[in-house]
């Protein structure tokens, strides 16, 4: 069976990547799912300029926590076994040493929210970076 890690990148969240997995389970294709909260530093960008950086972590946290919630709800109400962690760093370093540790069958990227440059540079990114197949739902 199929051990699927679905990152949760910003507070667009992973939706669709948590229906993905429940659709997969329902259909006894997937055993288990691992939620990844990936938390960016905040203390570079331009908003740091304009904010203190405990305000711009509470903000970040905040909004990481809804989008978590969300895909966690629909995980739950299809009885999806799943447990989540929070690994801080840039994006798609921090989900590939993930991936290196835990070696997953499969990673699950919710692109929804993501422009079309932004979805083909974390593709290309993890490709490269990572032996597990990246499947990007929209």
């Amino acid at each position: 069976m199929i051990r699927m890690l679905i990152p949760v990148l910003d507070h667009g969240g992973a939706i669709e990547a948590a229906r993905y997995a429940a659709f997969m389970f329902l259909e006894r294709g997937v055993t288990e799912v691992e939620l990844l909260e990936v938390l960016e530093p905040v203390d570079q960008g331009r908003a740091a300029a304009f904010h203190t950086r405990s305000s711009l972590v509470r903000m970040e946290k905040q909004a990481m926590l809804k989008a978590l919630i969300d895909a966690r709800t629909i995980l739950e109400e299809a009885g999806v076994p799943y447990h989540w962690k929070r690994v801080f760093g840039h994006r798609t370093k921090a989900i590939a040493d993930y991936a290196a540790s835990t070696q997953p069958d499969v990673m699950v990227i919710d692109a929804s929210h993501m422009g079309f440059f932004r979805r083909l540079a974390m593709f290309a990114s993890l490709s490269r970076r990572t032996p597990t197949p990246v499947t990007m739902v929209h």
